[in-house]
C-alpha cells in the first residue's frame, strides 16, 4: 500500500454500522466515531455484536414499534412477520434488503451495514469540525475491526487529517501488518485493545491466538519512534470476570508494556465489564454467554487497578473506567 492518496480513493466505499456523534469515550475531547462493520475477532463478551459480521443485518427495536403492520408481508424473502405483537425475523431466509426498514415509520426496524462512499462520509464528518476545535476532539474510526476494511480506513483517516481534524484509530490489532502500518501512519492516536496476554487463553476467548496482535503492536511502536505519527498510544484492556480480569493477565500485560512500550504508552485503561449488550444479542437472534452476569464490584476493579500500577508500567498511566457495583455495608450504606 502507498501512503500517498491513490487515484481510486474517491471511489472507495465501506459498510458502516453507525456514525456516533458527541462521543467522549473514544479518545480526547468530543469526537465523532465511525463504526465499521466486520471484525477479525469473535470475543465471547463482545459489546458490539452488530459489528461482528461484515454482512448487513436487520434488527427490530421493540420499544420503537407502534404495531402499525407496515412491515408485515413486505419482505420479498418472506423472512419477516408479526407474531404476538412482535416482529419475528427468520435470519436463515433473510436476504438483508432495506424493504422492511424503509417501510417502518418509526425506525423500529433498522438496517445495519449501510454502504457509504468516502467523499460523502468525509463531508458529513467535516460538519462537526467546530466541536472538534472547541474540545480538542476529532474523528475516531472503530468497529468491528477497521483493518477488515483497511484501505477505506487509511483513506478516511488521511482525508480527515488533510482537513485539520485529529484522527484516532481504535483497533484490536488482528490484521495484515502492512495494513496496520498504513493505518497507524494516518492516525494521530492509536487506541489499541490488548485483551489477554496468554495466547492460548486469547484463542479460547476470542477465536484467535495473540501473536499477530502483539507483533502489530510492536509495529505501531516502531512507527511511533520513527514519527511523525502516531503521536500517542492508549492501551485498553477489557476486564471480563472469569476471563481477562485475573492477576496473571493484568500482571502479564503490564510486564509486556513495561518491557517494550513504556516510553510510548500514554494511557492504559482497564475497562470494567459492561452488561448492557444483552438486548443487542436478542435483537440479532443470538445468545450471549454473559447475559445475567452482574457488574464488577468497585473493590475488585480497584484491586486490578492496583495490580496494574505495580506491574512495571509507569503507575500514572493506569486508569480504571466503567460502571461498577458498590456493595453495601452492614447498615445498608454503600461500602
Amino acid at each position: 500500500m502507498n501512503s500517498a492518496a491513490g487515484p481510486d480513493d474517491a471511489e472507495l466505499r465501506a459498510r458502516v454500522v453507525n456514525v456516533q456523534r458527541m462521543s467522549t469515550e473514544d479518545g480526547p475531547g468530543i469526537r465523532t466515531t465511525v463504526f465499521l462493520k466486520g471484525c477479525s475477532l469473535a470475543c465471547s463478551w463482545c459489546h458490539n455484536p452488530e459489528s461482528l459480521s461484515p454482512k448487513p443485518e436487520v434488527i427490530w427495536h421493540d420499544w420503537k414499534c407502534i404495531g402499525c403492520d407496515a412491515c408485515d408481508g413486505i419482505c420479498p424473502d418472506h423472512a419477516l412477520h408479526r407474531q404476538d405483537a412482535r416482529v419475528v425475523i427468520d435470519r436463515a431466509r433473510c436476504g438483508v434488503d432495506t424493504w422492511c426498514a424503509d417501510a417502518c415509520p418509526t425506525t423500529a426496524l433498522e438496517y445495519l451495514g449501510t454502504e457509504r462512499d468516502l467523499e460523502g462520509l468525509v463531508a458529513e464528518l467535516a460538519k462537526d469540525a467546530a466541536y472538534f476545535r472547541g474540545s480538542g476532539g476529532g474523528v475516531t474510526v472503530s468497529g468491528g475491526e477497521p483493518g477488515v476494511q483497511g484501505r477505506f480506513t487509511v483513506a478516511l483517516l488521511r482525508r480527515c487529517r488533510a482537513l485539520g481534524i485529529h484522527t484516532a484509530l481504535d483497533t484490536a490489532g488482528l490484521c495484515a501488518p502492512a495494513i496496520m502500518d498504513e493505518m497507524a501512519r494516518e492516525a494521530d492516536l492509536v487506541l489499541y485493545d490488548l485483551k489477554e496476554i496468554d495466547s492460548r487463553r486469547h484463542d479460547r476467548f476470542t477465536g484467535h491466538p495473540n501473536e499477530r496482535i502483539l507483533e502489530n503492536l510492536l509495529l505501531v511502536a516502531k512507527r511511533m519512534r520513527q514519527g511523525p505519527r502516531p503521536s500517542a498510544l492508549w492501551i485498553r484492556t477489557p476486564m471480563i470476570p472469569g476471563c481477562t480480569a485475573t492477576e496473571e493477565n493484568v500482571g502479564g500485560i503490564g510486564a509486556f508494556l513495561a518491557e517494550h512500550l513504556d516510553d510510548l504508552v500514554e494511557r492504559w485503561e482497564l475497562c470494567a465489564f459492561n452488561n448492557l449488550a444483552a438486548d443487542k444479542y436478542r435483537r440479532l437472534g443470538r445468545e450471549w454467554p454473559f447475559e445475567g452476569m452482574g457488574l464488577m464490584t468497585a473493590a475488585d476493579l480497584g484491586n486490578l487497578e492496583s495490580l496494574a500500577r505495580a506491574s512495571g508500567v509507569r503507575p500514572e498511566v493506569v486508569v480504571a473506567s466503567g460502571r461498577v457495583r458498590r456493595e453495601c455495608g452492614p447498615e445498608g450504606a454503600a461500602a
